[in-house]
């Protein structure tokens, strides 16, 4: 009979490998601390990329697959919840930064300090973060440089004080943010190119990334695009202190009689189910897998879920929906967009990002045009869907057609929640995550006039016919999932304190976009990168000293 004994114990167990995960693993491993990594997803390698359309954007190569792993979505409590493929999220080393966009803006000062801008908003539960943009613009730079990004510092008249510039310049504008920037400009707006995660001249021995379209959804074969998989997990396994552990799925997070996690159990890819022990234990799982783990972790000590003492594991979700008005151009009069050419998104503006209760509603989004799609997967309102009508339609307006959308900055609500379906499991039996989710009032506004302004952009830039598409519910399609185990100073109202530790356990640790206390306008992956350096600094600073 085959024995089999546990894996050492280390310093420190991650749960995840994208953003927040193998941010905590270079800074902890490079200070010292040895880390096993946990991913449950696959470790791709260069050559599993390419631009196959129907590979990534149809097949679910690096996508959760919904049989597998499904999700399931209601409204609101009266509604029985389905299943459905709700804020599909890469699951593969590397997490979401494998196939972003790269869209790194950072967070303005108003962010966090919402309540206190707007007091108690009837229906929503806003609260101002712990902390403010001055503690988190150190590392914001650092992360700019460490990872790689490329910017123009100063474009931004909306952005908080900047200690540095970015590494590397803008990429240059596609047709179709050239086409952007000339609606703006017509109608008295600003607009500047859109900071990215990816390096644009040759830099710590990385080159420029390939322009062309291809970027958003899919992995990037080269070394341009920034993603953890090529910059901070293999600055963290340099050290000889990171041991990184792909196909894991980790089912539990353990505790001791004292309260304390003592690491976590999980099953390898072949079915063998191991406990890793560790001093802490930090989970980058995401907004939505976070909370999951959290509530199925139970014990006599935690009977509703581990650390949701204050019951607010899984609560305030936010998604950021994705929004946008299309413009056609007439193909007679205009040259050709060309959207498979250049950066998918190379310019934005943040004229709309600040509260002007003029519009009707508070709060503001991000803006920036892009393509309607790639060629296999892209569509038009209205578009044929088949033969001849549909493939003379595809000559006729795909390199005369773009749209401007927005991420929706949406209120938090308490109701609005993850928690544990009661009737639906995943392929290993365990109970999926369960999204309740009904937009505030103010999303809905928000969100209709700033579809209708890009429209007016579009018809200032030349666009011959707009369409509005606007939302009907969430639906998760940016992948951003927020503010489920809040941060805030408060244990009866916060999941986290001011540093990410969790308040009921004092060793246990959220490094993703859970903790956000509100939503932002912006793309998340900077703040999850800039505040997990924050706090891994803190681990290393005195948490460590604390562990048993």
């Amino acid at each position: 009979m085959q024995t089999k004994k546990n894996p050492a114990p280390v310093d420190v167990v991650i749960i995840g490998a994208g953003a927040g995960g193998a941010t905590a693993a270079k800074v902890l491993t490079e200070a010292g601390l040895t880390v096993v990594g946990l991913e449950r997803g696959p470790w791709l390698k260069p050559e599993h990329a390419s631009g196959d359309e129907l590979k990534y954007l149809n097949r679910n190569f690096i996508w959760q697959d919904p049989k597998l792993k499904p999700r399931t979505y209601r409204a609101n409590d009266q509604e029985e919840a389905v299943i459905t493929n709700f804020s599909a999220t890469p699951q593969v080393v590397g997490g979401g930064t494998t196939h972003w966009g790269g869209m790194v803006p950072r967070m303005t000062a108003s962010d966090f300090k919402l309540r206190s801008l707007h007091g108690d908003v009837p229906g929503a539960s806003l609260v101002d973060w712990p902390i403010t943009y001055d503690e988190l613009e150190p590392y914001y730079t650092r992360v700019e440089w460490e990872f790689g990004t490329s910017g123009l510092a100063g474009a931004n008249r909306w952005e908080g004080r900047r200690s540095r510039g970015y590494p590397t310049k803008p990429s240059p504008l596609s047709q179709i943010g050239r086409t952007f920037a000339t609606g703006m400009d017509k109608l008295g707006h600003s607009s500047f190119p859109m900071p990215q995660g990816m390096v644009t001249e040759p830099y710590r021995g990385r080159k420029p990334f390939s322009e062309n379209g291809f970027w958003q959804q899919y992995p990037d074969p080269g070394t341009g695009k920034s993603s953890t998989l090529i910059s901070f997990i293999p600055d963290a396994i340099n050290t000889g202190l990171y041991d990184l552990r792909s196909d894991c799925y980790v089912s539990e997070i353990l505790v001791g009689t004292n309260g304390r996690a003592t690491g976590v159990r999980y099953q390898d890819e072949n079915g063998y189910e191991w406990v890793q022990e560790a001093k802490a234990v930090i989970v980058a799982g995401g907004g939505i897998e976070t909370p999951r783990l959290l509530l199925m972790s139970k014990s006599a000590q935690f009977p509703d879920g581990l650390a949701n003492s204050s019951g607010q594991v899984g609560k305030n979700a936010t998604f950021h929906q994705y929004s946008f008005s299309v413009g056609l151009f007439d193909r007679d009069l205009r040259d050709p967009l060309y959207g498979w050419s250049g950066h998918y998104m190379s310019g934005c503006s943040f004229d709309f990002y600040e509260t002007d209760e003029s519009r009707g509603h508070i709060l503001g989004s991000l803006i920036f045009p892009s393509m309607l799609g790639h060629p296999v997967n892209w569509s038009f309102p209205g578009r044929p869907t088949w033969g001849s009508a549909a493939k003379d339609a595809d000559r006729e307006l795909f390199n005369h057609s773009m749209k401007i959308g927005i991420l929706l900055h949406d209120l938090p609500v308490e109701s609005n929640r993850v928690d544990l379906d009661p009737t639906v499991t995943d392929a290993w039996g365990l109970p999926v995550a369960r999204i309740t989710h009904t937009p505030h009032s103010n999303d809905y506004a928000q969100e209709r006039w700033q579809v209708q302004k890009n429209g007016e952009i579009l018809q200032a830039a030349g666009a011959s016919k707009v369409v509005p598409v606007n939302m009907e519910r969430i639906t998760g399609n940016t992948s951003h999932e927020l503010g489920t185990t809040r941060m805030g100073n408060d244990p009866s109202t916060s999941v986290v304190d001011r540093w990410c530790r969790t308040h009921d356990v004092p060793n246990l640790y959220v490094f993703d976009a859970s903790f956000f206390p509100t939503a932002t306008g912006i793309n998340p992956a900077l703040t999850i990168m800039a505040n997990t350096w924050r706090c891994a600094d803190r681990i290393l600073q005195v948490d460590r000293h604390t562990w048993s």
